[in-house]
């Protein structure tokens, strides 16, 4: 049941204006001074809620991104059903007064809707449901079930894993591995490239898994490919829901470690994967799009290619002055040595297998350029990359589909067998 399009959003929209309606009421619509005196206060007051809102999500919420116009509109729709609850009060019938709460009710459930369909962050009810009831994933499997799965299996499988922290100290949550067919093959067991996922900022780390449907692009690659593909490692960049790193070792934690230096290391030693760089690549979007690059820039002895979906030009939490505040406690070196642009101004001799992949959309604000900027100091490094440029915008929506497109020069990148 999508909570993108299709029914359940228009029946929430329609079920919501029809309430509010029944709250006013067919005598109080044919009421002149009602119309002319107290539903333009009500309607000012709703707008100005919203208005209000919008400025707290941005100053004391600190969230710059823009967010979809629906969200503040069904919150001004709350706001004017409480005012006709207020104001219609005196006078109507029991059913009347019923709607009225209904209608706020409905209100944020649909405005909490467009807010998800404006980021693609729950793309079915059964996603949502999924993670806020901590289910099982699809084809989900224990580290201890893995040997009882039949080598001519046809789908991959996804395994949660506890990484040590033994080099980092960095406190994360639960990852996840996906292991392709291919390596279900016990006859001769491949050596797998690798790829780690990285979500965006207020993220939990199977987002790729629900919103960004990694592992059914990935099954569908698998299917084409003799049952190659990459593994894929959906990591914790960030330790919490509401923590943002952007990936570097900071007040927030060794984020930057875990990601190179425990991550790796136990990936190769317990599924058996390649351990070359030019076999390993970073790939995210949003904030994971920023990571990738960064990570690929700041340790190509580890990850040989970057995939960077809808990323900024570096480490951001606002302006500069802000995000060395904010992501290195004032030291405005270690940012430094993090900053794609600083990095590749020192014209570094890169491997010849290092290589990137930028993914825009076309109604993104500032990502097209910063990608453009990033990819023309790359080519100053003579650092093969592109640009791929698709409809949509900075949404999961765009993350999944971009995904999509360019895992098939991803996996060329990292030398999948087969890949072409």
């Amino acid at each position: 049941m999508s909570l993108l399009d299709g029914w359940l959003p228009w029946t929430l929209r329609v079920l919501t204006v029809a309430l509010v309606v029944v709250t006013i009421g067919r005598r109080r619509l044919r009421d002149r001074k009602f119309l002319l005196k107290r539903l333009p206060i009500v309607l000012g007051g709703s707008v100005l809620f919203g208005v209000l809102c919008v400025v707290l999500v941005r100053t004391v919420g600190g969230i710059s991104d823009p967010l979809p116009l629906g969200l503040w509109f069904w919150l001004a729709v709350f706001a004017l059903a409480l005012g006709l609850a207020i104001v219609c009060w005196r006078g109507s019938r029991w059913w009347q007064r019923t709607a009225a709460p209904l209608a706020m009710l409905l209100a944020v459930l649909t405005a909490a809707d467009a807010l998800d369909a404006g980021l693609g962050y729950y793309p079915t009810l059964a996603d949502m449901y999924g993670e806020l009831t901590n289910q099982a994933l699809p084809q989900q499997v224990t580290l201890a079930q893995l040997g009882s799965i039949h080598g001519n299996t046809k789908t991959g499988r996804i395994v949660e894993v506890d990484i040590p922290d033994t080099a980092s100290g960095f406190q994360h949550r639960s990852e996840y591995v996906y292991l392709p067919p291919a390596w279900f093959r016990s006859t001769h067991r491949p050596k797998l490239p690798v790829v780690e996922m990285i979500g965006g900022e207020y993220a939990v780390p199977d987002n790729w898994i629900r919103a960004g449907n990694a592992i059914k692009t990935a099954d569908a690659y698998a299917a084409a490919n003799h049952g190659f593909a990459p593994v894929l490692v959906f990591v914790d960049a960030s330790g919490g829901f509401k923590v943002d790193t952007e990936c570097v070792n900071g007040p927030a934690g060794q984020a930057m470690d875990h990601l190179v230096k425990d991550i790796p290391p136990y990936v190769e030693k317990t599924f058996g994967t390649a351990t070359i760089p030019a076999k390993w690549a970073a790939a995210g979007w949003s904030m994971g799009g920023t990571c990738a690059i960064d990570l690929a820039l700041t340790h190509p002895t580890v990850f040989g290619h970057f995939l960077d979906i809808s990323g900024d030009l570096g480490p951001n939490k606002g302006d500069k002055n802000s995000t060395i505040a904010a992501l290195y406690g004032g030291n405005a070196a270690e940012y430094a040595t993090d900053d794609p642009l600083t990095i590749l101004t020192k014209h570094k001799k890169w491997p010849k297998t290092f290589t990137g992949m930028f993914a825009v959309g076309d109604q993104e604000s500032a990502q097209p350029k910063h990608a453009q900027q990033l990819s023309a100091a790359l080519n100053k490094d003579h650092v093969p990359n592109q640009i791929w440029t698709g409809s949509g915008k900075h949404s999961w929506t765009f993350a999944q589909a971009a995904f999509t497109q360019e895992l098939l020069w991803l996996a060329k990148a990292v030398q999948v067998p087969g890949a072409k």
